[in-house]
């Protein structure tokens, strides 16, 4: 029995003791039950096959992140064949348009839906996706998650030179994610950004910098290449901000590469693969 009751006591957490929190996200590249030819999808987008969900499915649950920032994901019911309703809550934006960003939070953690940020759509009907913004209510306090999916097309132009249409896109959505950011910041509660920035942020990054004028932040990506489908820059982030800078752990960032290979694989599948890092957050 005295073993018993020591064996019990080495198992309860000691006072002080921080939780491990997952992050990840994940581009799950055109996630939709709409077929081929729909008119809401590109003519060269083929939705993907049962296989392929059947692998991603897996490939989820070997990941079994906390909380999952998703992007390209046609609503909660696609989203639950890849991070089933047994094991996952979703949160996905009201965007009326297929390539939807949203979470999967596993059951057990609690969390409040935030409006979404839509700020970062610019205007009424257009294609860009809204901010998801989510509260994690967790025992030492409050966490706030935001999942993104910024514009394509501008990956490394300076963003106050550059010609390309997509790079004054995506200039113009810098200020919501600063004015995301200041609130936060204002309201001193810890804070995630997570999701496709379509951004290398790699050294004197416009896009970082200008992120980083609201206040410290801290990328877990930094300094480290994706190898992703044959490696390549990091466009995928998770930055964190506030009191999280101190609980993410930068060497805990994991790639999640699939045993498929070549170009098919890429496209069934998603050219996207998971980034992942743990926090250290009190209890």
């Amino acid at each position: 029995m005295r073993a018993l009751i020591l064996l019990l006591t080495l198992l309860l957490p000691f006072p002080g003791a921080a939780a491990t929190l997952k992050l990840t996200t994940w581009n799950l590249e055109w996630l939709t039950a709409r077929p081929q030819g729909d008119p809401a999808l590109p003519r060269d987008v083929q939705p993907k096959d049962p296989e392929a969900i059947h692998i991603l499915n897996r490939y989820a649950a070997f990941l079994a992140p906390d909380v999952a920032a998703l992007q390209e994901v046609d609503g909660p019911a696609m989203a639950a064949r890849i991070f089933p309703p047994d094991r996952y809550r979703l949160h996905f934006t009201n965007d009326d348009v297929v390539q939807r960003v949203g979470f999967a939070i596993r059951r057990g953690l609690r969390f409040t839906a935030n409006p979404d940020l839509v700020g970062l759509t610019l205007h009424p009907g257009s294609r860009l996706r809204s901010g998801a913004d989510i509260t994690l209510e967790l025992p030492s306090g409050r966490l706030r998650l935001l999942a993104v999916h910024l514009k394509a097309g501008c990956r490394s132009d300076p963003l106050d030179r550059s010609r390309r249409p997509q790079c004054a896109t995506l200039r113009q959505q810098i200020p919501a994610l600063q004015g995301w950011i200041a609130q936060r910041r204002a309201e001193g509660v810890p804070f995630v950004l997570m999701g496709d920035f379509n951004r290398w942020m790699d050294g004197h990054d416009d896009v970082f910098a200008a992120l980083s004028k609201t206040g410290p932040l801290a990328r877990a990506e930094t300094g480290h290449y994706s190898p992703c489908w044959g490696g390549g820059g990091f466009i995928d982030h998770i930055i964190a901000g506030g009191a999280a800078r101190g609980w993410m752990q930068p060497d805990t960032l994991r790639v999640l590469v699939f045993r498929e290979r070549g170009q098919d694989w890429k496209r069934r599948l998603t050219d996207h693969c998971p980034v992942s890092v743990q926090f250290q957050v009190p209890d």
